[in-house]
């Protein structure tokens, strides 16, 4: 079942499971910004990655001399979530941890998210609170796949992202076990864009730990059409794409895989967040569209 938000600029369409945003059209123009979702190359569109960002090596954790199993990305993509405060240009999902969760995720956990339309602007909030006295250790990022190209006649490689300044950084390597790799390699070198091609994901996501944009464009030679996504307070980003298919991925992250060296430990674990109760957690990742 989807939930659909519209004002006079946009329409979006959101599926309870996972609280996904599945569709972004300008009402205007007719013009959709989001992937199809097409399973011959990656049947997902925008999936939330929560209680974990990335792969945990051995797909295992360990809290308080217990082990736990959780597969990428971890279960809020796969669950229903309820809904709540939905109105014409906004709406709430809940997803609350359960007895059948914590087999998994030993916390209890309340997750928010909050999607909301202003003008050509779509808002994507998280909040996260715990409902017990113990801390929560949890990682949470966005994955959202946009269409690329982005009109019909143009290509990919027609397409380029742009961030906000200047950047020279590092890229940190996916292994094939999906950890990062201890070494990072140079990639940008006072760089202004990245030009869409799909040999840049040959050896998956390009992914960033110290960009310092706070925006990223993604732009094409060809046309007129674009966005602006901003993802302020969200430390790693990734960058990524299947295999000659037409989207690209822009994903902020607080939290990010398992190193291939990482003992385990989810109190270790790089970039976890640790919230008290009494707390909430937020975060906001936004997109222009145009």
């Amino acid at each position: 079942m989807s939930v659909v938000l519209e004002n006079n600029y946009l329409r979006v369409g959101i599926n309870e499971k996972g609280a996904e945003l599945r569709s972004v059209e300008n009402i205007k123009t007719d013009l959709q910004y989001m992937w199809s979702g097409d399973p011959a190359f990656w049947g997902k569109i925008s999936p939330i990655l929560f209680p974990i960002v990335g792969t945990l090596r051995n797909d295992t954790f360990f809290y308080k001399g217990r082990s736990y199993s959780l597969t990428r990305h971890g279960f809020a993509r796969d669950m229903i979530f309820e809904v709540s405060d939905q109105k014409g240009d906004e709406a709430s999902f809940v997803l609350s941890s359960n007895e059948a969760l914590r087999e998994k995720f030993p916390f209890g956990f309340k997750l928010e998210v909050r999607y909301s339309i202003d003008g050509d602007q779509l808002a994507v909030g998280y909040y996260v609170q715990t409902t017990e006295d113990e801390p929560l250790y949890f990682s949470i990022g966005a994955h959202p796949a946009f269409k690329v190209p982005l009109v019909e006649g143009s290509a990919f490689e027609d397409h380029f992202l742009e961030f906000e300044v200047v950047e020279s950084a590092e890229r940190w390597p996916i292994n094939n076990h999906g950890l990062i790799k201890n070494q990072s390699i140079p990639f940008l070198s006072k760089a202004l864009t990245i030009k869409l091609r799909h040999e840049l994901f040959v050896e998956d996501a390009l992914v960033f730990k110290d960009i310092h944009s706070k925006k990223i464009y993604l732009r094409s030679e060809k046309h007129d059409h674009g966005l602006e996504f901003s993802f302020e307070g969200f430390p790693s980003l990734g960058i990524w794409s299947a295999p000659n298919a037409d989207f690209v991925c822009i994903e902020p992250w607080c939290g990010i895989a398992d190193s291939e060296s990482h003992d385990q430990q989810l109190v270790n674990k790089e970039g976890i967040i640790k919230l008290f109760r009494g707390s909430v957690w937020t975060r906001t990742w936004k997109v222009r569209f145009y």
